[in-house]
């Protein structure tokens, strides 16, 4: 790890996807400069690896300690922290603030329910705020919270959310097509549930069970939010009498292959989404608040999610207005929207090409990003 780096914050999985296009642009732009990426999770060290590589080092952040916090700071000596989205650690933003070291908070998100967590320890969180240089939120009424949290009204601006602004991988369509080949999919109805959660799997999987009444053929790709939960969800699958592949051990297979696929290794999901035609988004049939639905929308999938979108409701809203994504309540709900796009597959191919249009009109947050992290680091960094 190098000392005085710009020190890229990133807790998981979707923070370190969102913010790996700003870092490799910034690193072009900045070659002399060191970067640190931290992360809280394993997925999101994988994504870091993935897509970030040599060029940045990357470590775990204490957060919670005082004396791990202040050891951490001490030994990196950081000439910068960002922050991505609601990655508010008090402890942090203190021994930031004690250093001099600007701390700011970008594609900054704060639901009405996390709100209201943080006005209950109104004290500490106008503390944590008053140590942060800038925020930059993707929805004005993100801003308005702050604001009411007590953040500095010419601290916060509003330039949009980053996500938006996915790339996939350079080697995605390759990778599918091999996938395709591979599992012999290219006459099967193929649909994917992505980043699920305890009590999630076992509607889906009832789903699928009316799902293969109609399409013999039908396919579901069962991705877990947690891979450490893969044993539980198999023994589930097996319980429920389906027959099932693991992606570990999913080599070559037959046309007429298992009923489900079990997502166990993590990176892959981005992948897996371009072998469906229809996404399922995890975490909104329980009370989670669902995930992120870009990824699955710019690989061209019609869109569903269950009522609990608390998390991304600015998101959800965007998608449902235009169309491209339902909400589902249960089983029989899931399983009929899954059956009418594969009865259609015209109306499956134009919702599909609406979702990648919403992400394409919503594009630009990264640049604008840019332009006030470049500000930042050459000032922090005495460049011209």
């Amino acid at each position: 790890v190098p000392e005085n780096p710009i020190w890229f914050h990133t807790v998981s999985a979707g923070e370190a996807i969102a913010a790996a296009p700003l870092i490799s642009q910034l690193i072009r732009e900045f070659p002399e400069v060191p970067f640190l990426v931290t992360t809280m999770t394993p997925t999101g060290s994988a994504q870091v690896a993935a897509r970030l590589g040599d060029a940045v080092a990357h470590c775990y952040a204490p957060y919670d300690f005082p004396g791990a916090v202040e050891r951490f700071f001490d030994r990196v000596k950081p000439r910068l922290l960002v922050l991505m989205e609601t990655e508010l650690w008090p402890n942090t933003l203190r021994s930031a603030h004690q250093r001099g070291v600007p701390a700011l908070l970008v594609n900054a998100r704060l639901s009405e329910r996390s709100a209201r967590g943080y006005a209950r320890v109104r004290a500490l969180t106008r503390e944590m705020l008053a140590h942060l240089t800038f925020v930059a939120c993707q929805y004005p009424d993100h801003a308005e919270r702050f604001l009411e949290l007590g953040a500095r009204a010419d601290r916060i601006g509003v330039l949009g959310s980053v996500k938006f602004d996915v790339e996939l991988p350079a080697d995605h369509a390759e990778r599918v097509l091999e996938l395709i080949d591979r599992w012999s999919l290219t006459a099967r109805r193929v649909w994917v549930a992505g980043s699920t959660h305890g009590g999630e799997e076992a509607i889906l999987l009832q789903a699928h069970r009316k799902i293969l009444e109609r399409f013999d053929n039908a396919l579901l790709i069962l991705v877990p939010r947690h891979v450490n939960r893969s044993d539980e969800i198999g023994e589930l699958i097996e319980t429920q009498k389906f027959s099932y592949r693991r992606t570990s051990d999913a080599t070559a297979m037959p046309a007429d292959g298992p009923e489900v696929i079990l997502g166990d290794t993590m990176g892959e999901l981005l992948y897996l989404y371009g072998l469906s035609k229809v996404a399922y988004l995890g975490g909104s049939l329980v009370g989670v608040g669902g995930h992120n639905p870009i990824e699955a929308a710019i690989c061209g999938q019609p869109l569903l999610m269950g009522p609990e979108t608390f998390n991304f409701p600015d998101v959800v809203a965007a998608f449902t207005d235009a169309g491209c994504l339902s909400l589902v309540g249960s089983a029989t709900e899931v399983a009929e929207a899954v059956v009418d796009f594969f009865s259609d597959q015209q109306r499956q191919l134009r919702l599909a090409g609406v979702a990648k249009l919403v992400v394409l009109e919503n594009t630009g947050a990264a640049e604008r990003l840019l332009a006030m992290l470049r500000a930042q680091i050459r000032a922090v960094s005495h460049l011209p």
